[in-house]
């Protein structure tokens, strides 16, 4: 066997040169895309013809073109022109901090495999809980994305809340949770996961302005339990993905008090509003939730993934997963907050709370204040450039910093509009210059914007619309020949 190989792999020289060539030119791309001057967001391709070129590239590419491939062949979230998916436009700390934890590979699954994050996450998951208005008995857990942090809550819900003992001997009788209909899908996925069948989602209807319908709150509950159904947890969407709009969470709370539910908030992308002077009362109520998820990669400029879940009464953050693992989980009769092992669906995880840590002590929570303000004061821009321009026709007055709206044409009946508004975000996606994405409410196709980059401005967002009606007019020409 030849040993050299391993040799080469850790050599710590090479590893340096290359760092450094890698930060010289990930700093060069941060300030051409920031400052806008890169011309395109996205150089896209069609999967095949991307799956070949990497194919290709495995055979037979240059070494030294592997990481400017990388950034010529991916997404640029600090584009300020990029104004698609919930990720955020990650502050550079991120990238240093994310590569510490790479090196040092500290798994966190018990305290000595992970000592100094581990000691950073009770720190922040407390702060978190201050901040939301949970007292000192809260508790909270770091994990890999808001949909696993979704399904440790609500399985910690049924455990707390269900008198049998589902974990060690499976469902005996139905078991439900209630949730607005426009709730993330991975709520739908971790009911599935947890076994409680179609019947087990009960789905509330929204209302006009997309919030979750509270007058239907009793008739929906009462109909479960008519049905044979235990429901047992209800959610609030904090904000809805589609929509970026806030349930009533005051009245989800009164609701859930009065049935003895737990209950569950969604905040995996607006959660960071706690931080907000001017859009916290977006969360009015959540103090009287359970259970909270917020997302560090979507609105606290984190890089991917990396989610909060707090518990009100830490004691929850400890039963959900109790099980016996002699080589690894040991009994003890005090809280041992710190062998994380216990507390996740996660064994392995990522040096994840140096990324909250170090923005903390780095910037403050101003920097989620400004950050969280800042975006969803610029949706509101959007919303009047949008209303002064009768091409244009918004689904609903945005909340947050989602906001989805459609091109118009009298002459087009419903299905045709679809149809064209399709084509315009595909003709977008080829062209580059601008990412955003789409969805569909009440049968609508309408075009989603969720601006998520700080330096995006009124200016880039005109264009953008310019760009929009340029493109329409060009398909509708095209349709008409």
């Amino acid at each position: 066997m030849d040993e050299k190989l391993l040799n080469t792999v850790y050599n710590s020289e090479s590893f340096r040169n290359q760092g450094h060539t890698l930060i010289d030119l990930l700093a060069n791309h941060l300030e051409r895309t920031l400052s806008g001057s890169s011309p395109k967001t996205i150089h896209w391709k069609n999967p095949e013809d991307e799956l070949g070129l990497w194919k290709d590239f495995l055979e037979q590419g240059n070494l030294s073109d592997f990481f400017p491939q990388i950034l010529q062949r991916t997404t640029h979230t600090h584009n300020p022109k990029y104004v698609g998916h919930q990720v955020a436009a990650p502050a550079p700390i991120g990238a240093l901090t994310g590569m510490i934890g790479s090196i040092l590979n500290n798994g966190m699954a018990v305290y000595e495999m992970g000592m100094a994050p581990t000691a950073m996450e009770r720190m922040v998951c407390d702060l978190l809980g201050e901040r939301i208005g949970y007292d000192t008995n809260s508790r909270g857990i770091l994990t890999s994305g808001g949909t696993l942090a979704n399904l440790t809550a609500l399985l910690s819900a049924r455990k707390a809340m269900v008198d049998t003992d589902v974990w060690n001997n499976g469902h005996t009788h139905k078991l439900g949770i209630m949730v607005s209909e426009e709730a993330h899908y991975c709520v739908d996925r971790a009911v599935k996961i947890m076994g409680l069948g179609e019947a087990g989602i009960i789905k509330v209807p929204v209302t006009d302005t997309y919030t979750i319908d509270v007058e239907k709150l009793e008739p929906y509950y009462q109909e479960a339990k008519k049905n044979g159904v235990e429901v047992f947890a209800i959610v609030g969407s904090a904000p809805s993905t589609a929509t970026g709009i806030y349930d009533d969470l005051e009245a989800i709370g009164q609701f859930a008090e009065k049935h003895n539910l737990w209950f569950h908030v969604d905040g995996a992308h607006g959660g960071a509003a706690i931080f907000s002077k001017k859009y916290k009362h977006l969360l009015s109520g959540i103090q009287l939730s359970d259970s909270v998820v917020i997302d560090g990669h979507k609105m606290m400029m984190m890089p991917t993934i990396t989610t909060a879940l707090i518990f009100k009464e830490g004691k929850h953050s400890h039963t959900t997963f109790t099980q016996k693992a002699d080589y690894l989980l040991t009994h003890t009769d005090e809280e041992d907050w710190y062998n994380g092992g216990k507390r996740t669906f996660e064994c392995t995880k990522s040096m994840m709370s140096l990324h909250w840590f170090l923005m903390l002590k780095m910037y403050g929570e101003e920097a989620f204040d400004q950050n969280v303000t800042t975006l969803y004061d610029l949706a509101m821009d959007f919303e009047q450039l949008l209303k002064k321009d009768d091409h244009f026709e918004l689904a609903f007055e945005p909340q947050s910093n989602i906001l989805c709206f459609r091109y118009l044409d009298d002459a087009l009946n419903p299905e045709e509009l679809n149809t064209l508004n399709q084509s315009i975000r595909q003709v977008l996606l080829e062209d580059g210059e601008f990412y955003l994405v789409q969805t569909k409410l009440r049968g609508i196709h309408y075009l989603r914007t969720t601006l998520m980059n700080p330096f995006t401005t009124t200016e880039h967002l005109s264009q953008m619309l310019e760009k929009i009606k340029s493109v329409a007019e060009k398909l509708l020409a095209k349709q008409l020949s």
